[in-house]
């Protein structure tokens, strides 16, 4: 007889904690990097689209948009207990504060292989800090 499993994770940052053939599922804390003093940067999953699930804290989903040749920053004030659906390709990131405490889904392919970080310029990081504001 097979039991019932069960997972947690309390650290700092994202950990992935469970994981089969096609997909993943993750819990995503607070950390510094993801303060809004000190994010510089975006990233895209290319191949694939990501799921976030705010549990408990608050979260600002920023994300941008490439038109011509520059980043058009937008955000979304994350509630608790709705689906986020981030689709392939959009440049985009987290703002959490401390108390913060996400679940993460995406299909188990989704790796640094077929992602891309940007780091952003200071004048973007004031663009992504405006937009953020709106939220």
């Amino acid at each position: 007889m097979n039991s019932i499993l069960n997972y947690e994770f309390t650290g700092e940052g994202m950990t992935r904690v469970y994981e089969n053939a096609k997909w993943t599922v993750g819990i995503k804390n607070y950390k510094p990097a993801n303060d809004i003093a000190n994010l510089n940067c975006i990233e895209r999953h290319n191949k694939t689209d990501e799921l976030f699930v705010l549990l408990q804290g608050s979260c600002t989903l920023v994300y941008a948009l490439e038109e011509g040749g520059k980043l058009k920053f937008d955000s979304l004030k994350m509630e608790t207990n709705r689906v986020y659906s981030i689709p392939q390709s959009l440049w985009h990131n987290t703002i959490t504060e401390k108390d913060t405490k996400m679940i993460l889904i995406e299909d188990s392919s989704t790796s640094m292989d077929n992602s891309d970080v940007l780091d952003l310029k200071e004048e973007e990081i004031k663009d992504l800090r405006a937009a953020a504001a709106k939220a």
